[in-house]
């Protein structure tokens, strides 16, 4: 790939020369591949004021060190585009930087991806598999991924949010990202947001796939603490765990455990727009206690994988705060004192979809409803 000339000299100006010459910059993009740094292209796009694309070529990547995050996003790199070339995996975990007896091991960041304060939706994550996350904590390094003081951080900063986590005015543009294998406590293994009533705007969660991440608390696939907004579109939940043991808060500070949550969870003061996602074979379904929801043409099928904690009834949807729910299909229990789930607006005690291997529901009365896979979402 052709460098510009004035990457060059910067790059020979630098002692770490090699690490530099591996980055090379194009007309479309900064290249990252295996052995380099995706932190180090994302400051140098950063301080550039026409290409701010980045683009990771197949491989795992894995943290060096650590720390709280592999690769962190705040207001200085507002704008730039990550991008997956091919295959690539972003991963919490590297085993030799910890002893198996070490909390959280094998991973060494809290999070995988980390948006921080000051970030639009122009700031874009695309293309990648992120897993590994498992519950490892540390507070080294906050003020250099966050360096805005004025917003509370409090232990859901360190903790939520295994593979990625939004904080304060953040609202990036996550898309087509597959999310596996995850486990945080207390919640959001896959996602937290936590906009702490920031909500000028909205993360938007496009054609993403949330499989078998596992929560101690809530949200294991995504948890949207209190005062936060989503768009959540064409999404596909799978095998997800919520509640798998204790919750630790609860136990701390006297309140009420939460035990039988969804693996979306919403706060009160949280809405989410979630639209043509398919929820299915998790551990429940949704439980929105923020009452500003919206729900269209979505799947809540067979939610009843028996797992967590024992001894809770399982349920497809939990809107007993209010919400709008329209298009959508509900096999199984539906939480809704309010009544505001119209059996002439949905489909209630829907038949079988017969999903495919995609995950696609062959059942003709599903034709206009739930996820389908990116290669056949319809282009704008």
């Amino acid at each position: 790939m052709k460098r510009t000339l004035a990457h060059v000299l910067i790059c020979l100006g630098l002692s770490a020369l090699q690490l530099c010459a591996a980055i090379s910059l194009s007309e479309d993009g900064y290249h990252v591949h295996p052995g380099d740094s995706i932190q180090e292209a994302l400051q140098q796009a950063a301080t550039n004021q026409v290409n701010k694309v980045v683009k990771v070529h197949a491989g795992e990547y894995r943290p060096s060190s650590k720390r709280q995050a592999l690769v962190w996003f705040n207001k200085m790199h507002d704008g730039i585009r990550l991008e997956a070339v091919g295959p690539v995996t972003l991963t919490a975990a590297n085993s030799q930087l910890a002893l198996p007896s070490e909390p959280g091991f094998p991973a060494v960041v809290n999070h995988v991806v980390y948006f921080g304060d000051g970030v639009s939706s122009n700031t874009v994550l695309k293309g990648f598999r992120i897993t590994g996350a498992n519950s490892f904590v540390t507070k080294v390094g906050t003020r250099e991924m966050e360096p805005n003081r004025t917003i509370l951080k409090n232990h859901f900063f360190y903790s939520d949010g295994g593979a990625i986590k939004v904080f304060g005015r953040s609202y990036p543009t996550i898309r087509n990202i597959e999310v596996v294998d995850n486990f945080t406590s207390p919640c959001g293994a896959g996602i937290s947001v936590q906009h702490q009533g920031f909500k000028q705007d909205s993360v938007l969660i496009e054609n993403c796939v949330f499989l078998r991440n596992r929560a101690q608390g809530t949200g294991s696939a995504i948890d949207l603490l209190a005062g936060s907004s989503a768009r959540i579109l064409n999404c596909l939940f799978v095998g997800n765990v919520s509640n798998t043991g204790e919750d630790p808060v609860a136990k701390a500070s006297g309140e009420r455990p939460f035990v039988n949550n969804g693996v979306l969870t919403i706060f009160w003061k949280s809405s989410a727009v979630v639209q043509e996602c398919t929820f299915t074979g998790n551990r429940n379904g949704v439980d929105d206690m923020g009452g500003e929801s919206s729900y269209a043409n979505c799947l809540f099928v067979d939610n009843r994988l028996d797992a967590g904690l024992k001894g809770m009834p399982r349920y497809e949807l939990a809107v007993n705060a209010g919400a709008r729910v329209s298009g959508c299909f509900i096999n199984g229990t539906l939480h809704d004192v309010r009544g505001d789930v119209s059996a002439t607006n949905n489909v209630l005690n829907a038949p079988p979809p017969r999903f495919d291997t995609n995950w696609i529901p062959q059942a003709p009365e599903y034709k206009n409803a739930g996820y389908r896979p990116v290669s056949l979402v319809k282009k704008p």
